[in-house]
């Protein structure tokens, strides 16, 4: 395994412009400037904040392209490459590695759940098309497939897979991948509410869409109990930071983070369409719980 990630990588929104049409460069290189100037650790574009499946593969290149160059080599960038076949992910895959992607993140086929022999063959066609590490996005609510503990390190050893995102919401599997296979997969928390039990057990890492929007106080987070071990302080810290957790996963997801960014100042323009965006009163009440986090949100 390569050296695995430390940190935390923030899943960051795909920014268009009014009308939900286009990619607004602008917004890609503001979304950088807030995030890594905050102290987060990575950023991994056209994951499912990334709204990746209502992208055009011409899009989900030129996002890429500009999440790169924004980032300019200060922080790991993990590219979303996850598609319905084999033949556009390796494409995708290549073009993020020869872009200078320093991973690429791969959810399985979404549409019908594989079986393990077909997951192993598309993971296998990738590693032997691209040389890049892989991080396996374990998304069971959208994939149908929810593979164990033991077959996740099997998958590791047989493909370049190096690293998985778990937003499955199953801390036991994760905490088993943590204790028993992390020498042949590194495991990343990617369930937003589970981030303090997910560090606390030993994660090095873990994708997080809030730090998307507060990202000064998720890097504070992870300094308090990942570097430091304060336990204390960090559950001060946590019970500021859960409730935006809380109310992010009981939305529909790229939608509340993006209110969430228009919020703090960082307009990343509207959901593509069937997203629709937040209601007034869900924006108030998410503008409530990040003034109670400390944020000194905008007139």
């Amino acid at each position: 395994m390569t050296t695995p990630f430390s940190g935390i990588l923030a899943a960051v929104v795909t920014p268009f412009r009014a009308d939900g049409s286009t990619v607004d460069a602008g917004g890609v290189r503001r979304q950088v400037e807030h995030i890594v100037g905050a102290g987060v650790h990575g950023v991994v574009p056209l994951g499912s904040t990334g709204e990746f499946t209502t992208l055009s593969n011409a899009e989900r290149k030129e996002v890429a392209d500009l999440y790169l160059r924004a980032v300019d080599g200060r922080v790991p960038v993990v590219v979303g490459t996850g598609a319905l076949t084999t033949g556009e992910t390796i494409d995708l895959t290549r073009h993020a590695a020869d872009a200078g992607a320093t991973a690429v993140m791969i959810v399985p086929p979404y549409y019908g759940a594989l079986g393990w022999e077909e997951v192993v063959a598309h993971y296998g066609a990738v590693s032997d098309a691209v040389d890049i590490d892989i991080m396996f996005y374990n998304l069971p609510d959208a994939t149908g497939l929810d593979i164990s503990a033991g077959r996740l390190a099997e998958l590791a050893r047989s493909t370049r897979v190096t690293s998985f995102k778990d937003t499955g919401g199953d801390a036991v599997k994760f905490a088993t991948v943590l204790h028993h296979y992390a020498d042949v997969i590194q495991p990343l928390n990617g369930y937003d509410t589970l981030t303090f039990s997910g560090i606390a057990a030993g994660a090095r890492a873990g994708v997080w869409g809030a730090a998307s929007v507060i990202p000064q106080l998720c890097a504070d987070f992870y300094e308090t109990l990942a570097v430091r071990g304060d336990i204390a302080e960090a559950r001060e810290q946590w019970t500021k930071i859960f409730p935006i957790c809380e109310f992010l996963e009981a939305h529909p997801y790229a939608s509340a983070i993006k209110t969430g960014l228009d919020l703090v100042g960082v307009p990343s323009g509207p959901p593509r369409l069937p997203a629709l965006p937040l209601t007034p009163e869900h924006a108030t009440t998410f503008a409530r719980l990040l003034r109670e986090a400390g944020i000194d949100l905008p007139r």
